[in-house]
């Protein structure tokens, strides 16, 4: 069995930094009935922020807002809409857009192809602004915003965003799966088991709830059990990470790589952050299994 060399337990070790939500109100449209059907429906979409492309500015970040998802909505923004009031904000001058300030696109529900996320790139980039992370609920648009090459955190729903911790401590989320390259830069956040059917190249980053697994060159950092779950495991085909974390223990790859690779677990053994290679962790596990 092969170990890494751990460094020491960070006691104060905290997730990794993020979009603070806490102070984030989302404003839901209201069930509509018989009575109020008619005259809602007389409210100019213009008149309900919630319909609108919204830039906020809040605690030095940018963040840009897009309204729901059409099929959730009474007045629904399809995409060329959506692109022409993205436009318009952009070329309205709106007094706290400075320029080179990092945009954090949350797109709650709504449902972006790799097309679409390119296009709102590209317009902020018109502005001077650059996308730095993606904060989406939906499965497709992560995937689509990762396979692009963006940073992305999948969320479950919106409707958590303003209840603090409270959220981080509801059973993880179904596994992201991905079929990319992660290349430098990209960093992919999940609230639960990330598999990657690629490579993750040096500069990359995964932080997971769960466990992660690589089916192919692990080579960036990577962080599994983020809310502290120890249990949690990181597996790769080509182990050679720039770091590893799991839970609040830090370990880096050994100075001398193996001359011959072969896929491996990390975990955490009683003195820390440990790899060894497949067969021998499962060999390892199932004996444990099977002592009384």
């Amino acid at each position: 069995m092969s170990a890494v060399i751990s460094d020491s337990p960070k006691q104060n070790s905290q997730a990794p930094e993020g979009v603070d939500f806490n102070n984030f109100i989302l404003e839901i449209e209201p069930e509509l009935n018989a009575e109020t059907d008619e005259a809602i429906n007389q409210v100019k979409p213009e008149s309900n922020p919630n319909l609108q492309v919204q830039f906020k500015s809040e605690k030095g970040r940018l963040l840009l807002l897009l309204p729901p998802a059409p099929e959730k909505s009474r007045n629904p923004v399809y995409w060329e809409e959506l692109r022409q009031q993205l436009k318009h904000r952009l070329s309205g001058g709106e007094r706290f857009l400075q320029p080179h300030t990092p945009v954090h696109l949350i797109g709650r529900d709504r449902l972006l192809d790799s097309q679409q996320v390119q296009e709102i790139d590209a317009l902020l980039c018109e502005a001077q602004l650059p996308l730095k992370r993606i904060y989406t609920s939906r499965r497709q648009t992560a995937v689509a915003a990762a396979t692009a090459g963006y940073s992305v955190e999948q969320q479950t729903t919106l409707g958590h965003l303003g209840q603090g911790q409270e959220a981080s401590r509801q059973a993880m989320e179904e596994p992201l799966y991905l079929q990319a390259t992660l290349r430098s830069g990209v960093e992919v956040r999940h609230r639960g088991t990330v598999i990657v059917l690629g490579d993750a190249n040096p500069g990359s980053s995964i932080v997971a709830e769960g466990d992660v697994l690589v089916w192919g060159n692990l080579r960036g950092v990577v962080h599994a059990g983020a809310e502290g779950n120890r249990q949690c495991r990181i597996m790769a085909l080509h182990m050679q990470p720039t770091q590893l974390r799991i839970a609040d223990q830090v370990a880096r790859s050994p100075e001398d790589p193996p001359a011959q690779y072969h896929p491996e677990v990390a975990y955490i053994g009683p003195d820390g952050i440990r790899i060894a290679t497949a067969a021998e962790f499962a060999l390892a596990d199932l004996t444990t299994e099977e002592t009384p």
